[in-house]
């Protein structure tokens, strides 16, 4: 029953706008040929952002500073009971949802998802967001330069989200 109602929504919603735009005597078809026109200058605009976003990110993975940096955090990651894994996963995330999507994949694949890797991945990529991600593509769309405190705030949610998963899965699960 629930999938059934589920898959109604969009067609309900749809359905709903149009009998919307009928009652106020708008002609639909040309108010929707216009948004996909809007929606295309949108693209557009964003598109430099986004692959200047993935030229960055791409240089960073492929120049092994990644791998570098983790040689020396190895002790202290153990120490606080993160997996090297889950530290990929947490530095990427801030960058790239689909990076550390396939990295999450990665885990599941190596240790499994019920494992403690497992679920501190998932919490953590439940708990933090795409910041930098967010901030290039959204904000650089629409021509913001100054970013004042998003860049900050969004930095220190994502670090109290990994903090705050590793407390909760090792309190759980460890």
């Amino acid at each position: 029953m629930i999938t059934f109602l589920s898959n109604l929504v969009i067609p309900a919603l749809v359905l709903m706008i149009v009998i919307h735009g009928l009652s106020k005597k708008v002609d639909i078809y040309d108010v929707f040929v216009e948004g996909s026109k809007e929606s295309f200058e949108m693209i557009l605009s964003m598109f430099p952002c986004l692959l200047g976003m993935i030229f960055g990110i791409n240089i960073f993975i492929k120049s092994g500073l990644l791998e570098f940096c983790f040689s020396f955090l190895n002790p202290l990651l153990t120490m606080i009971k993160m997996p090297i894994e889950v530290l990929t996963m947490a530095l990427m995330r801030p960058i790239s949802g689909s990076s550390t999507l396939a990295i999450l994949n990665n885990v599941f694949t190596a240790s499994g998802p019920d494992s403690f890797v497992g679920r501190l991945a998932s919490v953590i990529q439940g708990s933090t967001d795409t910041t930098l991600y967010i901030l290039t593509l959204y904000f650089g769309s629409i021509g913001i330069k100054k970013t004042r405190y998003a860049l900050k705030a969004g930095l220190f949610a994502d670090i109290i989200g990994i903090i705050a998963s590793i407390i909760v899965v090792t309190l759980f699960f460890g």
